[in-house]
């Protein structure tokens, strides 16, 4: 009987066993599950390699213009000298064209005159004893021009303007050209006549200058116009 009881015994033991070690797992593994859990919320902050922030794109910058002061802009200054128109006018033919270049190259002008003005009787070309017709035919005569003489200093480019005399420059020019330093200066020779063309005056008083960079001149007309003493300042370059 006794023998029976402890089988009974045994086998109730040997069906409990798994029973306790399963209920004591269980016992024993519950409480980690909430410290994993733990673990598992805070690692990534812990354990996770640092990240830049975003970085904002830039933005363009936006420039306004300069207020208007209500003053113009100042111009640089002409890198070239200054012009000037010299001219002999006996009566106020050539002036005309000269005051023309002068205007459009907003030139100086200065007027070649006669220590001893001449009269109507002295450009009388029909008389040939006329002071004008005396004085084309002697090469050597200088008439006197009135006041200081010309200084060129700060001008780099001179316009030399006189009517046209027995086919040549009347020789007050020459005194004009003998009497001035146009060393490092381009000169232009103009003239005004009724019929002749400019001819080699302008090289005669290059000849007797002996000094400066003369151009080929141009003859105009009495009733030279603006426009075409414009065409011709255009075509010097």
């Amino acid at each position: 009987m006794k023998h029976d009881i402890w089988k009974l015994a045994k086998r109730v033991l040997a069906c409990s066993l798994p029973l306790v070690l399963l209920l004591a797992l269980a016992a024993c593994g519950s409480p980690a599950a909430p410290a994993a859990t733990a673990s598992a919320s805070t690692s990534p902050a812990s354990t996770a390699a640092p990240t830049a922030a975003p970085t904002a794109a830039p933005t363009a910058i936006a420039t306004e213009p300069p207020a208007p002061t209500g003053e113009p802009a100042q111009q640089p200054a002409p890198s070239d000298g200054k012009v000037l128109v010299a001219v002999f006018s006996a009566t106020g033919t050539t002036k005309a064209v000269a005051e023309k270049i002068a205007a459009i190259e907003g030139a100086d002008l200065y007027e070649i005159i006669p220590a001893e003005p001449y009269t109507d009787e002295d450009l009388n070309y029909y008389d040939r004893n006329s002071r004008s017709m005396t004085e084309q035919s002697d090469k050597s005569v200088r008439p006197e021009i009135a006041g200081e003489p010309l200084d060129l200093t700060g001008y780099t480019k001179v316009y030399v303007g006189y009517p046209i005399w027995c086919a040549e420059e009347p020789r007050i020019m020459d005194t004009f050209a003998e009497s001035c330093d146009f060393s490092g200066l381009t000169v232009i020779p103009f003239c005004t006549s009724g019929s002749s063309g400019i001819g080699k005056s302008g090289r005669n008083l290059a000849e007797k200058a002996l000094t400066g960079t003369w151009l080929e001149g141009k003859r105009f007309p009495g009733g030279a116009t603006e426009a075409d003493v414009q065409k011709w300042i255009e075509s010097l370059g």
